[in-house]
């Protein structure tokens, strides 16, 4: 959630600063602003409610001098998005600026605490009482900006990325964070600083993330200095990226959703070099064969995640439990931190996270090695929180994921989950060798499968026509595709604003078949597996009640092609294999309808790509 973008140097900030919104506007696009410092000691700060492009039109009657500036593009949590709430939040005197990631918990007692001191506030923010609190600090003690930040912090309750200037200090930025992910970018006499290192790449492919309790000094012409809350020196840790500007421009798309879409053949590919080789069936994780003890004595898996990445993990369940024999739980990442969990050192907790950055899975890595789980980690975003909180783990390297639907990620997870249970299965010695060979070879396939698959797109544009304007959904399916359901339902709810609800087939004449009539189309996920007959059944029981079906289904089923009102062919591949193949006319069904409803399918309504704050 939000977007922070800063920078110092010798260049014009402004540019920098806006280019930074762009990148970062998946994180949220409620409203935007920039404030700038200039050699003299100026403070211009321009807001806007509404998407970054708003915040450059009103810009360009504004000053714009400036070589050093902090930047913000928000999604709303204190206060409605409007001018008045969004970043950055002037402190009384003018002299402090400051935007801010987060949530502070105890903003309101700061606030009670800080109007009896005789502060007003503009705003319904927690962010505004931040800033205050700091200049209250700075004026009471007469310290500088640093400390200021570091004494009020000591204050905060909540979790939060801040980047603040001060007019008295033109040359300096501090950063500061707390659950929430700030990189710095180390160029040649200029720094940056973001929520991620999409605005960073263009100017730099060296940063370093800011650790939990960790203070950053940016100061024009000095080395980059980091402490901790207790104002001990902390080690800078200078990564290299490997991430591409062409990765984060649409490329020819209409949209990056469908651009992610068609990716897949080439991000699966990715996901896969490596692990597996050209023959024979052996998977090969590092983060596996490294800790294959662990494995090997494990009693139980806890799934955690959130979303899409939740999906996955159900996926994973059925994976592991059938080639690791390993029982396995699925959790939800904000239920599990709340729920005290039985967690033992006989566990392995999995996280995973598109982004690395989920607060609520974040949390729940944060009680599980508490507890002493061995704890794995599933994402995309190298040097993420979770990568570096976990102790092991896999990346699924998809490459940077903008729409905020997630695509390419949720296939390059259940890839990675379905390697990580063969490998584990292979520790343990518990996996079929003839099986695993026909499930490896599948996974080998999969980029030229997934083309195959795209090959739809054109048959599912049209299809989309249909279905455009009803009002709810239905999606069912069974085993390894009841997720697929799950799946299916959210992207089309996310991104085209129409309810949805993934059900298990069989669980149908249980509740939802009193739903059915001519006005609700049920999607059913139906490729050759064991349960292929029971299926033929659920959709037989829709037809009778005069619902209109969407089949998916293996090519060549002529079985369910004369029942189902419309079909969507899919290549044969292994029952363990077909979510990742069954996702694509899924993604690309929600994808056409909610563009031919004229809805923004990269940036929904009310959502944020990475949610890092409860």
């Amino acid at each position: 959630m939000c977007g922070i973008v800063g920078y110092i140097g010798s260049r014009p900030a402004y540019e920098i600063l806006i280019k930074g919104l762009h990148r970062l506007e998946y994180r949220g696009y409620d409203s935007a602003g920039v404030a700038m410092l200039t050699d003299d000691g100026r403070l211009n700060i321009y807001k806007s409610h509404g998407k970054v492009a708003d915040l450059e039109n009103f810009c360009n009657a504004q000053d714009l001098d400036g070589c050093a500036g902090i930047a913000h593009t928000r999604w709303a949590t204190h206060g409605e998005p409007n001018d008045i709430n969004a970043h950055p939040h002037l402190s009384r005197s003018g002299r402090i600026a400051l935007v801010h990631n987060g949530t502070i918990e105890n903003y309101t007692v700061l606030k009670e605490a800080l109007e009896q001191q005789g502060y007003e506030f503009k705003s319904e923010t927690d962010t505004e009482v931040l800033v205050q609190l700091i200049e209250y600090v700075m004026l009471t003690n007469g310290c500088q900006l640093v400390d200021a930040v570091r004494e009020a912090l000591h204050q905060v309750i909540g979790a939060y990325a801040i980047a603040v200037v001060d007019t008295q200090e033109p040359d300096t930025i501090v950063a500061a964070r707390k659950s929430s992910p700030l990189v710095i970018g180390v160029g040649d006499g200029e720094t940056f600083l973001a929520s991620d290192a999409t605005p960073i790449v263009e100017y730099t492919d060296k940063v370093v993330y800011l650790n939990d309790g960790e203070i950053a000094i940016i100061t024009r012409g000095k080395p980059l200095k980091i402490i901790t809350a207790d104002n001990e020196s902390a080690e800078i840790d200078i990564q290299t990226l490997k991430m591409s500007v062409s990765q984060l421009e649409k490329g020819g798309f209409p949209h990056f959703m469908l651009k992610e879409i068609f990716e897949q053949p080439r991000t699966i590919r990715d996901c896969v070099r490596g692990r597996i080789g050209n023959s024979g069936s052996r998977v090969t994780l590092s983060g596996v064969i490294e800790h294959a003890d662990v494995f090997r004595r494990a009693k139980r898996i806890i799934i955690v995640a959130c979303g899409t990445s939740w999906h996955a993990g159900l996926i994973g369940k059925r994976l592991i439990e059938e080639y690791a024999r390993i029982p396995v739980v699925v959790e939800y990442a904000s239920e599990f931190r709340y729920s005290n969990p039985i967690v033992t050192p006989d566990d392995v907790v999995i996280a995973i996270s598109q982004s690395g950055e989920t607060a609520d899975t974040l949390a729940a890595i944060k009680l599980a090695k508490e507890r002493g789980a061995f704890v794995y980690g599933v994402c995309n975003v190298v040097g993420s929180s979770i990568a570096r909180a976990t102790d092991s783990g896999t990346y699924i390297h998809v490459g940077p994921e903008i729409g905020v639907a997630s695509t390419k990620a949720f296939t390059g997870q259940v890839t990675v989950l379905t390697m990580f249970a063969l490998a584990v299965g292979q520790v343990r010695d518990t996996l079929d060798r003839e099986v695993a060979a026909k499930v490896v070879c599948s996974i080998r396939k999969l980029p030229e499968l997934i083309k195959q698959t795209l090959k739809l797109n054109d048959k599912i544009e049209k299809l989309s026509d249909t279905y455009t304007y009803v009002h709810n959904f239905l999606y069912l399916g069974r085993g390894y595709n009841f997720p697929s359901a799950l799946e299916g339902a959210l992207k089309l709810k996310e991104i085209s604003y129409i309810h949805a609800e993934g059900y298990p087939a069989a669980e149908m004449k249980h509740g939802p078949i009193a739903l059915i009539d001519h006005e609700l189309p049920t999607v059913v996920i139906a490729p050759k597996d064991d349960l292929h007959e029971k299926i033929i059944s659920n959709i037989q029981q829709v037809k009778a009640r005069g619902g209109s079906v969407i089949a998916v289904v293996t090519k060549g089923d002529t079985t369910i092609a004369e029942i189902a009102d419309h079909i969507i062919e899919i290549p044969d591949v292994p029952e363990s294999i077909s979510p990742v193949i069954v996702s694509i006319p899924l993604q690309l069904l929600a994808y056409h309808i909610a563009v031919k409803k004229g809805c923004n399918v990269d940036m929904p309504r009310n959502l944020a790509k990475s949610v890092t704050v409860e």
